[in-house]
């Protein structure tokens, strides 16, 4: 890739400012444990040289209008189409994903965030008189943004799309792990002609350029998306500055199969769910919630669903999951999965070790455990891979007291043959997102979760507000 090397500030693509100490990385295809590129990693240094450029960049581009700035997200879009099969082919090689999910979700919600935004744009009411006041929704500021590997485009363009439509300027820092979708979606920026200093991007690793981004006294606002962890660093690292942060972290998602619901169809489909993207989404239904005198039901169907899938590399054809990231990562499940055999969990599919003929690459065997336990390691921790515990409840009221025992709050699931029963369960359970009855992905959904599953919104109208301030102006009249 022509520009893996560099970094895109104010409107060029630049070497780092210290090239001849500047590190750099391996960037590894999961399929096969191999580096197929390499890019360089930030600095201080290069992160100031980012916000400066996005610092001057802000006050003319505040200022511009929405009219200009809905031309500038079609733009965008209309080159991101163009370059559609690149980011299809640069997301399934970094990170793994089968190249027709790479094509039909990952690079798709880049299209759907782009038009949601668009939309939201074209009736968003950016100033109105109440009681004689003025209230003005203006930009935030200068933001740094920092995205995981696990959804490229989605997480970069739910950043993007709503900082561009409320007159923010921007740095990215994109997961070192999945860097190249982020160096696409940079020249589609540039192509699309995006105004130099209005985006920026660095690469480089969470402890050099993310603490330099969260730390820094001319970033206004931090939209940060990845590990709990990691999301406290940031907020740590922002305090000093009094900067608004922005966080989308882990999560632990409940599914809650009701008595009324149809078991098979529930279970089936909720362990495809969890096992998408390789488990690798921070909402996926990790804890599926079944009637105990339908548990061994339920344990069929969910061991039928895990055997059906096809495990294999990202470019084969009929590959259902690709390989998890990371040997970390890799490493990280195989042993959760033996704490779940440890801690008394009963396996019913999958388990340690790759598939059979699978060698190379991180390759995890999609794997369910019955007789979970509230208390037991796999239905607390956020694993990040294709491993579903399935826990049993005698009476609805246990089982929504068990799914909101988490600390975690980002997605909810619930399968009712009642959409009002569903509706009435969903009012009691402490997530920021709930999907009845296995709804449809909607784009214009608020994301985003309670407790420690962050705070604040992204998607449509949500995300947009949160890269506004508000301001008051008294005795305007009116």
């Amino acid at each position: 890739m022509q520009h893996a090397k560099q970094f895109y500030i104010d409107g060029q693509w630049v070497n780092p400012v210290d090239q001849t100490n500047a590190a750099t990385l391996d960037v590894i295809d999961p399929s096969t444990a191999a580096a197929f590129a390499q890019i360089s990693l930030g600095s201080a240094a290069d992160v100031d040289r980012a916000v400066a450029a996005a610092k001057r960049a802000f006050p003319a581009y505040s200022e511009t209008t929405i009219a200009q700035r809905i031309d500038l997200l079609q733009a965008i879009l209309d080159v991101y189409r163009k370059r559609y099969d690149d980011m299809v082919h640069a997301i399934s090689r970094e990170m793994g994903a089968p190249l027709q999910y790479a094509n039909d979700a990952q690079a798709w919600t880049g299209v759907a965030h782009l038009e949601t935004m668009i939309r939201t744009l074209d009736t968003f009411e950016f100033e109105y008189v109440k009681s004689g006041i003025l209230i003005r929704k203006e930009a935030v500021g200068v933001c740094g943004l920092i995205t995981p590997w696990n959804w490229p485009a989605l997480q970069i363009t739910t950043k993007i799309a709503p900082a561009l439509a409320a007159g923010c300027t921007m740095v990215l820092k994109p997961s070192e792990l999945a860097p190249l979708s982020a160096i696409v979606f940079a020249e589609i920026l540039d192509e699309a002609g995006v105004p130099a200093g209005v985006f920026n991007l660095v690469n480089g690793e969470g402890r050099t350029v993310g603490e330099a981004m969260s730390s820094h006294p001319d970033i206004d606002m931090m939209s940060f998306t990845g590990s709990t962890r990691a999301g406290v660093q940031v907020a740590k690292a922002a305090a000093d500055t009094v900067k608004r942060v922005h966080q989308e972290l882990g999560g632990k998602s409940a599914n809650l199969i009701l008595e009324d619901a149809d078991l098979k169809e529930a279970v089936m489909r909720g362990a495809r769910a969890c096992f998408d993207n390789s488990g690798q989404s921070c909402d996926a239904p990790t804890r599926m919630f079944v009637p105990r005198a339908r548990e061994a039901e339920a344990l069929a169907y969910a061991k039928e669903a895990a055997q059906a899938l096809n495990v294999g590399p990202a470019d084969a054809k009929g590959t259902d999951l690709g390989p998890v990231i990371s040997e970390q990562q890799f490493d990280k499940i195989q042993r959760l999965i033996g704490v779940g055999i440890e801690e008394g969990a009963t396996l019913v599919a999958g388990g340690a070790g790759r598939p059979e003929g699978l060698k190379d690459g991180y390759f995890v065997r999609p794997t369910v455990f019955g007789k979970v336990t509230p208390d037991m390691t796999i239905a607390r921790e956020e694993i990040f891979g294709p491993v579903l515990s399935i826990l049993a409840y005698d009476s609805e009221d246990e089982a929504i007291a068990m799914a909101n025992d988490s600390l975690y709050g980002l997605a909810g699931y619930i399968q009712s043959g009642s959409i009002e029963h569903a509706r009435a369960v969903a009012k009691r359970l402490r997530t920021g997102t709930i999907y009845l009855n296995y709804a449809d992905y909607n784009p214009e959904a608020p994301f985003g979760g309670f407790k420690q599953s962050g705070n604040g919104r992204e998607y449509g109208e949500f995300g947009l507000e949160d890269f506004l301030e508000i301001k008051g102006v008294v005795g305007y009249g009116g």
